[in-house]
């Protein structure tokens, strides 16, 4: 008999960059919020800042608005608050299983 397919899943983990600026609330709220996720999955968080080169390039290339810009595995998630919804249906749809009491 044959068995349900399983969702497809990366042979990394997926990385999450944080692109902040100083004295950013949003920045906070957002690593705080990604500090519960990695403590329950096996996301990578990288943490730049807007002032560094590859920052301020990532910040021009996706036309950041707001602090803090927020990637997935280099993919646009938000600019300023983060979209925790958002970043849910995108890292389930790479088959992580992540509860939701790990951003509560």
């Amino acid at each position: 008999m044959p068995s349900t397919p399983r969702p497809l899943t990366s042979l990394t983990d997926p990385v999450v960059t944080v692109v902040r600026t100083p004295a950013c609330h949003l920045c906070e709220d957002a690593l705080d919020t990604l500090t519960r996720l990695r403590e329950r999955t096996g996301l990578r968080v990288r943490i730049l800042e807007a002032w560094s080169a590859e920052g301020a390039r990532l910040v021009a290339e996706h036309r950041a608005a707001m602090s803090p810009l927020v990637l997935l595995d280099g993919n646009f998630v938000s600019s300023g608050r983060l979209r925790t919804g958002h970043l849910l249906d995108l890292l389930r749809h790479r088959g992580v299983d992540v509860p939701l009491t790990a951003v509560r």
